[in-house]
């Protein structure tokens, strides 16, 4: 249940968000102080799992042989084989529309090495290696987690932004998702809240609503 005070600033955000012909997402923007993100030890770099969701389609790509291929094809937009990745690494114009177009990738932790070395230098600077999937994992609750996840990252900026759903989904399920993002920076910051300047939410075009 998320803390009131979210909720509320959360039911603010999207009675004065202005009506537009497009599906808005609703954003956090959280400001950090008293860090040296120079540091990269210090910044903000987190998978979270939001419980209610993100509102919004969340493209999955698998890299996976035999069996498991055939499952992710069930859940994932994509999956790419071994003879697939060579062709992708050969092709670099590809590779980076791919990283573009994709939230997140998963792969077969047995071919995590050759797509280090493949694609490495394209998925790397945004943030886009694979997860790695072990053999004793299931690659369809693996994708359905990751349709549900977001990535937090402040690289070395103090203030920076995280999507926590979407216009359509209730205060409550966007607050949920909210104090889960928070209690997860609380936990990882050097000195919790107190590394938290500000935090905001607003819809894509609508006007920001202070929450902590």
């Amino acid at each position: 249940m998320a803390d009131q005070d979210i909720e509320q600033a959360v039911a603010r955000a999207l009675e004065d968000a202005p009506q537009r012909n497009f599906r808005e997402t609703v954003d956090l923007a959280i400001n950090l102080r008293d860090l040296d993100l120079n540091d990269p030890s210090n910044r903000v770099d987190e998978s979270v799992v939001l419980p209610s969701g993100t509102g919004q389609d969340t493209r999955i790509v698998v890299f996976a042989e035999g069996e498991t291929a055939v499952r992710a094809e069930e859940v994932a937009d994509e999956v790419f084989s071994s003879d697939d990745l060579a062709d992708l690494g050969d092709d670099q114009d590809a590779a980076k529309d791919l990283a573009e177009e994709t939230d997140f990738f998963i792969a077969e932790a047995s071919m995590m090495p050759t797509i280090g070395a493949s694609l490495g230098q394209v998925l790397g600077p945004r943030g886009k290696m694979p997860t790695p999937l072990q053999p004793d994992e299931d690659v369809v609750e693996t994708v359905n987690r990751m349709k549900n996840t977001v990535q937090v990252r402040s690289r070395d900026r103090r203030t920076f932004h995280a999507l926590v759903g979407s216009e359509e989904m209730s205060a409550e399920e966007i607050g949920d998702n909210i104090d889960t993002i928070l209690r997860r920076l609380y936990g990882d910051l050097e000195k919790g809240p107190l590394n938290i300047d500000s935090v905001y939410v607003k819809t894509t075009m609508g006007p920001a609503v202070e929450v902590a």
